[in-house]
């Protein structure tokens, strides 16, 4: 079977960069969206210029020019997002609502993979402020999808490895992120996820913080002190 094309928005961010290396592994024809201004930006220039000598199209576009998103996406079968949705940095979770319009418009694309890849928002209605806005907003972006009738597959990949493993998350599922973007790269011909959420987690990646941190003395080859608080403590001292 013929491979996808492949347009990854946002790859030159933490997730994306990995995510354009595993479309390459994997033998697709990539193209990878980047702004007409990001020539003052010399690190991703030249991360640009590395994508291209690997083989990839680089393609110059911009959520403020719609003509320019569906030119891009017309290139293309799959369209994956990867722009950033941390709420406490440069959240733009509800731009991809200009590339579901452009996706609408073009028509061609097979499927679409927006920028989910942490828990999945579905599942987090009791989530609490501030973090539970960017579940609020990748919910935004589904309902968008669903009703423009556009193919998906959403990834829920939990934790990143290198984000929160060494911050003492809460009790969780780590996945390394360079795992990510191969798996996410692996479903996008798959007829087994066209339409449906893919779970990233592998048992022996589900750890507690006390788990965590046994593995922490397990390489420093010390005993840690540690002391617990009950689940009301904790969230009193999130109040405010």
């Amino acid at each position: 079977m013929k491979k996808s094309k492949v347009l990854i928005v946002g790859g030159t961010g933490y997730l994306g960069k990995r995510l354009v290396k595993a479309s390459l592994t994997e033998g697709h024809e990539t193209y990878v969206v980047h702004r007409p201004e990001i020539g003052v930006e010399i690190e991703k220039v030249q991360m640009l210029l590395s994508f291209k000598a690997q083989g990839a199209h680089l393609v110059a576009s911009s959520f403020d020019d719609h003509r320019s998103l569906v030119d891009a996406v017309k290139l293309v079968d799959v369209v994956i997002c990867a722009i950033s949705g941390v709420h406490i940095r440069s959240h733009q979770i509800l731009l991809q609502l200009k590339l579901v319009n452009a996706i609408k418009e073009a028509g061609n694309v097979k499927r679409f993979l927006p920028s989910e890849f942490g828990t999945d928002p579905s599942r987090m209605e009791n989530a609490m402020a501030p973090g539970r806005v960017t579940f609020d907003d990748k919910m935004v972006v589904r309902k968008a999808i669903q009703e423009a009738g556009i193919p998906f597959t959403y990834v829920s990949a939990n934790c990143f490895a290198g984000y929160f493993l060494g911050g003492l998350c809460q009790p969780a599922i780590y996945v390394d992120e360079a795992d990510i973007a191969t798996y996410t790269i692996k479903t996008i011909d798959d007829p087994r996820t066209l339409n449906k959420t893919l779970y990233l987690r592998p048992p022996q990646n589900i750890l507690s913080q006390r788990e965590v941190v046994q593995i922490w003395e397990k390489l420093i080859a010390k005993q840690l002190h540690k002391s617990s608080i009950s689940k009301e403590q904790f969230l009193a001292f999130m109040k405010g």
